[in-house]
């Protein structure tokens, strides 16, 4: 189905919903399978292991402690993680973090950019989301860690979680790209400008369309980059991806965002991917877990036609791929 090398993927399931506000998101794993995930990623063409499930504490239903709701619980899931993404990305698997809520990114990105600093990669992030994650427990108005990952992985939180695998902060902010973003907190908007965090927000992409969004967010990425893919269902507009939590409108349509993920499976540098904030409680029929896996097989090279790539451009329609 793709002209691209897609090396072998290791489903690593997540079942937790501490870092949210709204239960649900624990079940995210489980609807992302019933979706098909493991039988498509093989129509792709890709070797599939699925991992199953990690283990880890229950949501407690606490209020937030000192600005920080579940830390402990945050902590511990986060740590598992960390270790399952590191050993299959060592193993030379790609891993693939079904959520779950987005906390899990501090896991699973500081797993990755450990690897990408040992092996001499250069680390690019693309966070797709509606919201920009970048809270602290001074800023966040509700203590759920879900809102902080990005600024933990900043060196912007506890150190036990800014301190996963090793090395604080796990990344710089010049290395994350957001895009999608359209809900960020007062305090959180002008924090996110005081480090320089790069963000496409909706109002770039409708002035600039997502393909100008894309091609300035993939800009640079050569051979010796690794792309992480931290996605977050919410990113999408609720009209066609209700099953979330944390909805928000004026996401992108369904034909933005595979232009989105297509335009990243170009590169062929794709390495790591989460998958987060799935919410099957909310959802209707399973079409958001649907709809996210239809989106996950096109950043695994799933098109209409083929496209070939001649000399640094690309082309398209049935006549180039004949040539």
């Amino acid at each position: 189905m793709s002209h691209l090398f897609l090396p072998d993927v290791s489903l690593i399931g997540t079942p937790t919903d501490v870092g949210a506000g709204v239960r649900g998101a624990s079940m995210g794993p489980e609807a992302l399978r019933v979706a098909g995930l493991v039988e498509k990623l093989q129509r792709c063409g890709v070797d599939v292991k699925d991992c199953g499930n990690l283990q880890g504490p229950p949501n407690p239903g606490s209020p937030p402690v000192g600005g920080f709701r579940h830390l402990e619980e945050v902590i511990a899931w986060n740590k598992v993680l960390h270790e399952a993404v590191y050993q299959e990305i060592q193993d030379g698997r790609m891993p693939v973090v079904l959520g779950g809520d987005h906390c899990l990114g501090i896991g699973s990105i500081s797993a990755v950019a450990k690897h990408c600093r040992e092996t001499g990669k250069e680390l690019r992030i693309l966070w797709l989301d509606a919201h920009a994650d970048f809270n602290t427990a001074d800023l966040t108005p509700t203590g759920n860690i879900h809102g902080m990952p990005v600024a933990c992985l900043c060196g912007y939180g506890p150190d036990e979680l800014t301190g996963i695998g090793g090395h604080s902060p796990a990344i710089r902010p010049d290395q994350v790209r957001q895009i999608g973003i359209r809900s960020v907190d007062d305090g959180e908007k002008h924090f996110v400008r005081s480090v320089g965090l790069e963000v496409f927000d909706m109002r770039c992409i409708g002035e600039m369309g997502m393909r100008h969004v894309m091609e300035q967010a993939l800009s640079g990425i050569d051979q010796h980059t690794h792309i992480h893919v931290s996605f977050d269902v919410d990113f999408l507009d609720p009209d066609i991806a209700p099953g979330v939590g944390t909805t928000v409108r004026g996401g992108p349509n369904y034909r933005e965002a595979r232009l989105c993920m297509e335009m990243i499976a170009d590169t062929g540098r794709l390495g790591s991917l989460d998958i987060v904030e799935l919410n099957p409680a909310l959802d209707h029929r399973n079409m958001t877990a649907d709809l996210a896996v239809d989106l996950v097989e096109s950043l695994f090279g799933k098109s209409t036609l083929v496209r070939v790539a001649r000399t640094g451009k690309q082309y398209f329609g049935t006549r180039a791929a004949a040539e």
